[in-house]
């Protein structure tokens, strides 16, 4: 049975070419069908104005998908605009949904998603399918354990 297609922006580093296309195969071979509308070596963007690559380039292109998955990976943590993208896709009230990179076991998130993710898992196909479609709404580990609490510092008035 086919799947409905799903518009998706792709958050992710561009030293994470190849896991990006990786995703999007893991996702097909099990038949389910993304567009996706981020950037990447294939699209790549030449502009050099921020202003100009974030009102022109990179918020039409995340107003058009319907989710947001965020590709997680140790250089992930350090990318201002991965950051961007996805406080930007917090105020467009999208579902955000982090996937540990195959062989990215655990590394740290960036700190958007660590506030907005809707769900994070694992590098498995029936997971990251539904983790988007909002039928998983918890942060996993990389392996698919559950994560174990988070430690959040209290400040009273």
């Amino acid at each position: 049975m086919p799947y409905k297609i799903n518009n998706v922006f792709i958050s992710h580093i561009h030293e994470d070419d190849t896991d990006l296309h990786a995703l999007k195969e893991l996702l097909g071979k099990k038949g389910y069908q993304i567009r996706d509308s981020s950037i990447n070596s294939d699209r790549p963007n030449n502009a050099t104005d921020s202003d100009y690559i974030k009102s022109q380039i990179l918020a039409p292109r995340i107003n058009w998908a319907g989710t947001m998955i965020v590709l997680i990976s140790p250089g992930t943590r350090e990318s201002t605009w991965v950051d961007w993208e996805i406080e930007y896709a917090n105020k467009r009230g999208m579902r955000i949904v982090g996937v540990w990179a195959h062989g990215s076991a655990e590394c740290d998130v960036p700190e958007a998603l660590e506030r907005y993710a809707d769900a994070v898992v694992g590098w498995q196909a029936d997971r990251i399918y539904d983790a988007m479609r909002g039928e998983i709404n918890n942060w996993e580990t990389s392996e698919g354990e559950l994560r174990s609490p988070r430690q959040i510092a209290r400040h009273y008035c």
